[in-house]
């Protein structure tokens, strides 16, 4: 197994680990509805992808719906 010669500096290290930062992923409007989607996606909210409908969206019923 090999063992390193020389220990890993502080600023090494740390300006690797600088680069595994989160980012917010890219959102692209709807041309349809204009609900933010990701790109390259079908939109959850109306169904259309490239101008054509990809699935038809079942509506979520409400629990005040269904209690009465």
């Amino acid at each position: 197994m090999g063992v390193p010669k020389k220990k890993r500096s502080k600023s090494r290290k740390r300006s690797r680990v600088s680069q595994d930062k989160l980012v917010s992923p890219r959102l692209a409007a709807c041309p349809q509805c204009k609900a933010p989607t990701l790109p390259h996606f079908a939109c959850p909210k109306c169904g259309y992808y490239k101008g054509r409908q990809a699935f038809i969206v079942k509506e979520k019923k409400k629990k005040a719906e269904e209690a009465g």
